[in-house]
C-alpha cells in the first residue's frame, strides 16, 4: 500500500495546476464549453429539431433553446430508456442515474454517457482526492481504504432492453469505477450494490469492521447509521478505536450542519477533516477545497456549461438566465445546465448563493419546490439548518432529523410552522428551545421576522417531539431507505408532517 500511495499521491497533486487554470479564466473556459457541446450534439434528435448546427453565440442558444424541467426533457429520455440512441447525446447511452426525489414520487432516470462517467464525476473524485492532498500534505489517506456507503444497482428492464441499467448515481459510479480505485474501496461491490438496505447495513459492518479503513464518503444520513451499528457490534465508544487512521469524511446530497455533532461525538480523533461536495445525479458541481470553510469551489471544466436564473424569477413563464460574469454575491439563484450527457437547458430543482465571485465559490441554499412560503416568508432550507445549528449550540442539544410545513390561517387564528424533530439529545425544556429556533429564524430571514410581527400572519412555530427511530421507520415504510433518499426538510405541502404525525400517535 506504500509505493501504491506514494503513485496516487504524486498522480493526484498533478491536477491542482489545472484547478488552477479554471480558477483564473473562468468566464473564458465556460465561454468555450457551451459551443463545444453544441457541435458534439448537432446531429442528434435533439441537436436537430433546435438547429444547434446554426448556434453561434449563447444568445442564439438560449433564444432557439428552452428552459426544461424533468417533465418536459422526459419525452426524449423514454426513448433513450427503450433503447433508441442519438436522442440527446451523439455517444451510446447505457446508464441512468436513477433519482427518487423528494418532491414527488415519481422516480427520475437520469442519462449518464461515457463522458459524463469519465470527465465529470470521476473527474470530480479525483479532483476532491487532489484539493485534499493539496491542503493536507502530511496525509495518509492511501495507506489505507476508502468506505463508500452508496446506492444500489438494478437492470434496467424498460421494454426488455437488457443494455441498459441504472440505479442511484453512487451505485452507478461505483459499477463503473477504474480498477485501481476498486483496489483502495471497501466493501466489495457485491455488498456495497446492495438494494435492502437494512441486510446492507448489517454487511457492511461486518464486512469492514477489520479493514484498515482511512476515509468515509457517503450521505450523513446513512453514514451514521453505519456508525453507530459498528459501535454496537464492537462494543467501542469511539470509532477511532475501530479504525484508527481514519482522517476524511466526504458527504454531500444534505446539509452537513445538522448531523456535525453526532459525527463529533463518536469520531473523537483530532485528526478528522470533514470535505463537503455537491454530486448530484445530474453532475458533480462543486468541492469544499478550504479547510476552515464549508463553501464549495464551482467546478467549471466537467462538461457542464452553467446558466443562473435569480430566484425571483424563478416562478416566472421565461424567467431571466444569467451567466458567471452577471451574478452576485449573497443572492439566491435557481442552476440551469447544459451537459455532456444531454441535459439542454435543464433545471435541476437546488438553488444556490455565491459566496465568492473570484473564485467562484457556492453553498447550496435548498430545492426550489422545498422551502416554506405559505406566508410570504420565504424559508429556505438554508436558513432552517443554520438555525437549528446556532441552537443546539446554544442548548446542547443534538437533533437527528427534522421537517416542517406551515400550519395555514384557521377561524381567525394565525398560522404557524409546524416542524417535527427526532432528538439524539433532547433540550431540557422543548418550548425554551421553540422559543430560541424561532428568535434565530427572526434573525436569519427578514422575510420570516416580517410575517412573525405581532403574530397576525405566523405564531411562533409548533415543535413535535418525534420518539427514537421514527424518520428511520417513516422512510422504511415509504421504500426509501439510504442511498440517495433524503428526508424532505422543508416543504409548502403538509404531506410529509402529516404522514410523520400518523406515525407518531
Amino acid at each position: 500500500m506504500e509505493f501504491l500511495s506514494s503513485i496516487m499521491t504524486w498522480v493526484m497533486k498533478k491536477r491542482i495546476h489545472e484547478v488552477e487554470l479554471f480558477i483564473k479564466y473562468p468566464n473564458e473556459v465556460q465561454n468555450e464549453l457551451l459551443p463545444w457541446l453544441t457541435y458534439r450534439a448537432r446531429n442528434t434528435k435533439f441537436g436537430k429539431e433546435y438547429g444547434f448546427e446554426e448556434i453561434k453565440s449563447y444568445n442564439e442558444f438560449k433564444n432557439r433553446v428552452p428552459l426544461h424541467s424533468y417533465e418536459e426533457i422526459y419525452p426524449y429520455i423514454d426513448q433513450l430508456l427503450k433503447g433508441e440512441q442519438n436522442i440527446l447525446w451523439p455517444t451510446e447511452i447505457r446508464w441512468f442515474a436513477k433519482s427518487s426525489g423528494t418532491t414527488n414520487d415519481r422516480s427520475k432516470f437520469i442519462p449518464v454517457s461515457d463522458e459524463a462517467l469519465e470527465d465529470c464525476h470521476f473527474k470530480g473524485g479525483k479532483d476532491l482526492l487532489s484539493i485534499y492532498l493539496h491542503n493536507n500534505p502530511e496525509s495518509r489517506l492511501f495507506t489505507g481504504k476508502n468506505l463508500s456507503i452508496g446506492g444500489s444497482q438494478q437492470v434496467n428492464q424498460f421494454d426488455n432492453n437488457s443494455n441498459s441499467y441504472y440505479g442511484d448515481v453512487s451505485a452507478v459510479i461505483m459499477k463503473n469505477l477504474p480498477f485501481w480505485v476498486q483496489i483502495i474501496r471497501t466493501p466489495s461491490l457485491e455488498i456495497a450494490l446492495m438494494d435492502e438496505w437494512e441486510r446492507k447495513i448489517e454487511a457492511m459492518a461486518q464486512a469492514t469492521i477489520k479493514e484498515d479503513v482511512t476515509s468515509l464518503s457517503g450521505v450523513p444520513t446513512w453514514t451514521i447509521v453505519l456508525l453507530q451499528r459498528i459501535l454496537e457490534i464492537t462494543g467501542e465508544k469511539d470509532i477511532s478505536q475501530v479504525w484508527p487512521n481514519l482522517e476524511l469524511f466526504i458527504h454531500g446530497a444534505v446539509s452537513f450542519t445538522p448531523y456535525r455533532h453526532l459525527f463529533e461525538d463518536i469520531i473523537k480523533s483530532p485528526r478528522m477533516n470533514y470535505v463537503e461536495t455537491y454530486n448530484a445525479s445530474e453532475g458533480f458541481f462543486g468541492i469544499q477545497d478550504q479547510s476552515d470553510s464549508d463553501e464549495m469551489l464551482l467546478m467549471l471544466d466537467y462538461g457542464i456549461f452553467y446558466e443562473f436564473i435569480p430566484i425571483e424569477e424563478s416562478d416566472n413563464e421565461q424567467p431571466k438566465t444569467l451567466l458567471l460574469d452577471q451574478v452576485e454575491l449573497d443572492q439566491v439563484y435557481e442552476v440551469v445546465i447544459s451537459t455532456n450527457a444531454g441535459l439542454w437547458r435543464y433545471r435541476i430543482g437546488d438553488t444556490i448563493r455565491f459566496t465568492s465571485l473570484n473564485p467562484f465559490r457556492i453553498k447550496i441554499s435548498g430545492r426550489t419546490k422545498h422551502f416554506i412560503n405559505a406566508f410570504g416568508e420565504e424559508l429556505m432550507i438554508e436558513n432552517a439548518e443554520k438555525a437549528i445549528a446556532i441552537v443546539n449550540e446554544q442548548t446542547n442539544v443534538t437533533i437527528d432529523n427534522f421537517t416542517a410545513a406551515p400550519k395555514y390561517l384557521s377561524h381567525g387564528k394565525s398560522g404557524a410552522h409546524e416542524w417535527v424533530i427526532e432528538f439524539a439529545q433532547e433540550p431540557d425544556d422543548l418550548e425554551a428551545f421553540a422559543d430560541l429556533l424561532d428568535q434565530e429564524l427572526r434573525r436569519l430571514n427578514s422575510d420570516y421576522d416580517a410575517k412573525r410581527q405581532k403574530d397576525i400572519a405566523l405564531g411562533r412555530l409548533i415543535i413535535h417531539k418525534a420518539p427514537k427511530g421514527t424518520f428511520y421507520n417513516w422512510m422504511r415504510s415509504r421504500g426509501k431507505l439510504g442511498g440517495q433518499n433524503k428526508v424532505p426538510r422543508l416543504s409548502n405541502s403538509r404531506e410529509y408532517v402529516e404522514d410523520l404525525l400518523k406515525h407518531m400517535y
